[in-house]
């Protein structure tokens, strides 16, 4: 499954006690506000003059090292573009003018930035970087990075990064202290989506071409640099020792660790099993069956392994089979209806799951975003000028999902997408579902992962009741990426994350323009009026209500087009690791936060010696 790496958008915005500021240069003179950070809400948590995040702990001793397994391949350290496989945690090696605060829903502040300056008219936004900043070459990191970085994203990245700057009318270097980002609209997500940029250094990357996989290791300003690697194997990153922003507020207390090293694996039972082995620290499970029966080993029952579920109270987005409709089959939405009513979540749920699941049933689940019921109020008068080209079904009856005994008797459901199936042109011949020109139905489930063969391998016996022919091919994750940037897919089982506050990846996810762009982020393909109608209020909302009925209203079109088959979620973070950490006795909104944890040298001495020893 797809794992996107860029942080969700945030699309309201608050600030602290305005002061004065400087304008554009040219410009007129707007009231401007300037602030320490920037947050959705009435006013940010944490005070002016916070010393650290709340998650982190300002003691945390550093040192030590931590081996982590990842399941895939790489070939590439520039995770920017469409082309390669980066390595996924890359990204460590760089610093974002902005950090988030994991315990506020929607808040970051100034990081490489030390104050952030928006104009009253939301016509443009500045940020005022630190003094000292340097590259891990000692280079200066200045404005002019930025504003390489910021255009270089935008015509040589990937579709998202055109569709999430698209408001943005040039980016300004006016000192080397100060980066003006010029807008087109008073779109008030956008001064939070450009915090998170990752600065690249410009100097660095002149006379190397940014379009192409990179095999060089980068250069970055973080606090971890790329210390050793062997492609496809092994990669390594190192603190670096005087970090610049180690005593930072948003650096305090985290990034503990000397070395982190990951070791990659083809296949993730491999990668389990050298976790059970010792071979790797610290492991997120995904898994409800290993979960529940796969940490049984000694390391377990001698205290050696702990096992930890972490709650969440981040919205949980929406999982599952997700239909390409490029392709003819699944053009109608009647057939995408029946391709849902096939599916028993119950009986996968009692039976593979251990009822572990709670089924998904909105595409921002976990959040007050979710629609409900039948549209109402605000989100009906949003949605009456489009009742002509939406199913009459969406504004008389709740969407509600199909529902077995978990039995494995699903007949009824399955007589229903029978149904749906006639009455979209497709009839049973010789047990086999043909169209009009007696073509069967038949396509191909992608997976990048054998773990979802035992989801998939029930689903297509149960299509097979129907007529249906389906096939489970599973890829390397290079070859699966490469797969779903061309759409060379019929159908798949994907991810689409989401935030406290959605805003302009939403253009990616479901924008008719990127349905276009090869390597967007719109796997289904989803080019619909309405929608695009839907997305733009959505991402110019001018305050949180306005924001929720945006949200509640797309959700409710998206649901009822019936474009996935819903998976499932889950309230908490599964993690098991080797009883060598510390970390703060204290809960985090994110359920996890590995950047605060550390390596306790006693604990650290045991694990190795019961590790040495065989156990």
């Amino acid at each position: 499954m797809r794992r996107r790496t860029f942080l969700a958008a945030l699309p309201l915005l608050g600030l602290g006690t305005a002061s004065g500021a400087q304008t554009p240069a040219g410009a007129a003179a707007p009231s401007v506000t300037r602030s320490y950070g920037l947050t959705l809400l009435d006013k940010l948590e944490l005070p002016a003059e916070f010393s650290h995040f709340p998650y982190a702990d300002p003691d945390a001793p550093k040192g030590g090292e931590v081996a982590l397994a990842s399941v895939g391949t790489f070939d590439s350290f520039n995770p920017f573009i469409v082309r390669g496989s980066p390595a996924p945690d890359i990204a460590r090696i760089y610093d974002t003018l902005t950090r988030p605060n994991p315990d506020e829903a929607t808040a970051v502040y100034g990081h490489l930035a030390e104050t952030i300056e928006v104009a009253a008219d939301r016509s443009w936004v500045a940020f005022q970087l630190r003094p000292n900043i340097q590259f891990h070459d000692g280079h200066p990191l200045t404005a002019e990075d930025v504003a390489w970085t910021f255009q270089t994203l935008r015509e040589q990245g990937r579709p998202s990064f055109r569709a999430y700057y698209a408001d943005v009318t040039k980016a300004v270097a006016e000192s080397p202290s100060r980066i003006v980002f010029h807008l087109k609209s008073s779109n008030r997500e956008l001064p939070l989506i450009l915090g998170e940029v990752a600065v690249l250094p410009k100097h660095w990357w002149q006379g190397r071409d940014f379009s192409r996989p990179l095999t060089d290791p980068p250069l970055g300003s973080g606090a971890y640099r790329v210390e050793s690697f062997d492609f496809g194997r092994t990669i390594a990153y190192r603190r670096v020792a005087g970090h610049w922003a180690e005593n930072l507020p948003t650096g305090k207390g985290l990034n503990n660790f000397d070395v982190i090293r990951t070791e990659y694996y083809r296949d993730a039972t491999v990668a389990f099993e050298a976790f059970k082995a010792g071979h790797a620290d610290f492991r997120q499970e995904n898994i409800s069956k290993q979960w529940a029966t796969g940490y049984d080993f000694p390391a377990v029952k001698q205290g050696l392994v702990k096992k930890s579920a972490f709650p969440s109270h981040l919205p949980t987005g929406m999982q599952g089979f997700a239909m390409n409709t490029r392709r003819d089959m699944f053009k109608d939405a009647r057939v995408r209806q029946a391709m849902v009513l096939a599916f028993d979540f119950e009986w996968c749920n009692i039976n593979l799951f251990y009822g572990a699941y709670t089924r998904t049933s909105s595409y921002y689940s976990n959040s007050d975003l979710a629609s409900s019921g039948i549209p109402e109020g605000d989100e009906l008068a949003l949605l009456a000028p489009f009742r002509d080209k939406l199913p009459p079904a969406l504004f008389t009856q709740p969407y509600k999902l199909p529902v077995t005994d978990g039995s494995g008797n699903n007949r009824d459901n399955l007589r229903a997408a029978l149904a749906l199936l006639r009455d979209a042109g497709w009839e049973v011949k010789e047990r086999k579902l043909v169209d009009a020109n007696g073509r069967a139905m038949s396509f191909e489930i992608l997976l990048p992962d054998a773990t979802f063969e035992r989801i998939s391998l029930p689903y297509v016996q149960w299509l097979a009741r129907l007529g249906i022919t389906a096939n489970v091919r599973t890829v390397d994750p290079a070859q699966y990426q490469n797969l779903l940037n061309t759409f060379s897919y019929d159908m798949t089982i994907d991810l689409f994350p989401e935030s406290d506050s959605p805003g302009n990846e939403q253009l990616g996810f479901w924008g008719s323009a990127s349905a276009r762009q090869e390597g967007s982020d719109n796997i289904i393909g989803v080019a619909d009026p309405v929608v695009d109608a839907l997305v733009q209020k959505l991402v110019s909302a001018p305050d949180h209500a306005h924001l929720v009925t945006a949200c509640r209203a797309l959700d409710r079109v998206l649901l009822w087009s019936w474009y996935m088959v819903p998976h499932w979620h889950l309230d908490f973070v599964w993690a098991a690791y080797w009883d060598r950490f510390g970390h703060p006795d204290r809960p985090v909104r994110t359920g996890l936060a590995f950047d605060s944890w550390w390596v306790d040298a006693t604990l650290a001495a045991k694990t190795d010696e019961a590790r040495r020893a065989g156990l």
